[in-house]
């Protein structure tokens, strides 16, 4: 493979990809043997597309655990593959994207190097061939001209930030690796093609950005989610999903992160308008429990973003409480909680909300469905409780009761809750007419 000719070490790639597949005994002798660095050599040679696919192959089927990625890395194959995914035929491309997917999921150091060596800019840039990334029109109302050009500004900042030059000599659109002489060959790939490689850079976008602060913040500041928004818009299937997962872990980093928030996914800001539109609308028009899952556990994620004008989110959580799928209601809830916690600053507003659009016979029917989804149920009464305690509504729903009578159960699996179970009911029992006093201690 080191030495030979262009079809020899294709073939030898090949050889060592099977024998890699078949057993770890073999994954393993081939890293002691010192296998990585040629398939990796092979891989940048490019002397063919055929070489290459067969050592991005064999890689992949070698990175099958941490420390094996971690092998890869630490010869300098993040830059590598970094500069093929890049600049390679479309059949190279897709192999590849494969292989920085499955390394960025097994190896958190990994995706580290991947973010320095700008991975995210070639993966959007494939994901959005033929897209039309101009930005939507969201004007409600009236908008001023200040307003507008703000919003173009912000887009145009966040754009330029990406543009530094780095290891492998990133430039525009026009003069990038994602844009060189494959690009007119790319065009003219066949539809299955095309698809099968946005499948893969959206699976790779999916896994760099799962608990990455630095991948996420790549991803939204390039038009990452305008791209992601149109394509779960527009597709079906795999690809749909996997640009639905990547908003997914895109959100669960910006709840922990107010800075991500606050800068990419401010309510007036387009891309964040679209993709919170593609998130309502999956929430309220798709069956797919595989896609209303990771969308309603996006808006809960950005449950602080939304100020409390924002009419639209709570009525369509709300229904989903009374799914009749028990981990739909359940992800429903889950996310409502994230609304009226005392941490949200307009938890008040929110549970007068969730109140007004019948969200308590809902919450009471699905807390007795099943133990996840009754302690989260119950946690969501809680704040309820807490924010909206002398509401008509829990009274009726008999909400004193429902706490009391399931909180030894619930406390004793998680005592994290007594002081939270201990508030509410106080709330109640103070508000409630009639009600006994029934603080007790847990």
């Amino acid at each position: 493979m080191e030495m030979g000719q262009p079809k020899d070490r294709a073939d030898a790639a090949n050889e060592l990809a099977s024998l890699a597949k078949d057993s770890d005994r073999n994954k393993k002798m081939i890293v002691e043997e010192g296998g990585i660095l040629p398939l990796l050599k092979l891989l940048k040679e490019g002397l063919s597309p055929e070489a290459q696919i067969a050592a991005a192959n064999a890689l992949s089927n070698i990175a099958t655990d941490r420390e094996r990625v971690r092998s890869i890395v630490d010869l300098l194959g993040a830059p590598i593959i970094v500069g093929v995914l890049g600049d390679s035929p479309m059949k190279v491309q897709i192999v590849v994207a494969n292989l920085v997917a499955r390394m960025a999921e097994l190896d958190s150091y990994a995706q580290e190097e991947f973010v320095r060596e700008n991975v995210i800019r070639p993966l959007v840039l494939l994901l959005s061939i033929n897209l039309d990334l101009e930005i939507p029109n969201h004007q409600s109302g009236k908008t001023s001209i200040h307003s507008l050009v703000q919003m173009n500004k912000e887009l145009t900042y966040k754009n330029m930030r990406i543009n530094h030059s780095h290891s492998l000599n990133y430039h525009s659109d026009s003069s990038s690796h994602g844009s060189s002489h494959y690009k007119k060959e790319r065009e003219m790939e066949p539809p299955e093609v095309q698809l099968k490689l946005k499948v893969n850079c959206a699976e790779a976008l999916w896994k760099l950005s799962k608990g990455s602060l630095s991948n996420s913040k790549k991803i939204t500041e390039t038009k990452g989610l305008l791209c992601l928004a149109k394509i779960i818009e527009k597709e079906k299937g795999k690809l749909q999903l996997n640009c639905l997962m990547t908003v997914m872990e895109i959100t669960e980093v910006a709840e922990s992160n107010a800075d991500l928030r606050r800068s990419s996914f401010k309510t007036n800001w387009p891309p964040a308008m679209a993709i919170l539109d593609q998130l309502l609308r999956i929430i309220k028009e798709e069956d797919d429990i595989s896609l209303q899952i990771p969308a309603i556990r996006s808006i809960g994620c950005l449950a602080r973003t939304f100020p409390a004008r924002e009419t639209r989110i709570i009525g369509p959580l709300v229904a989903h409480l009374g799914n009749n799928n028990v981990d739909v209601a359940t992800e429903a809830a889950i996310a409502l909680a994230k609304f009226v916690c005392p941490d949200n600053f307009n938890c008040f507003l929110h549970s007068k909300a969730i109140i007004e659009f019948g969200g308590v016979r809902s919450l009471i029917k699905l807390i007795r469905s099943g133990d996840r989804a009754q302690m989260h149920g119950l946690v969501l009464l809680c704040y309820l409780a807490l924010s909206v305690g002398n509401s008509k509504a829990l009274e009726q729903a008999r909400a004193l009761n429902v706490l009391t009578g399931a909180a030894r159960h619930v406390i004793a699996q998680h005592p994290e809750l007594r002081d939270l179970f201990a508030k509410a009911i106080h709330h109640l029992t103070l508000y409630q007419h009639g009600a006994h006093q029934q603080i007790q201690s847990f």
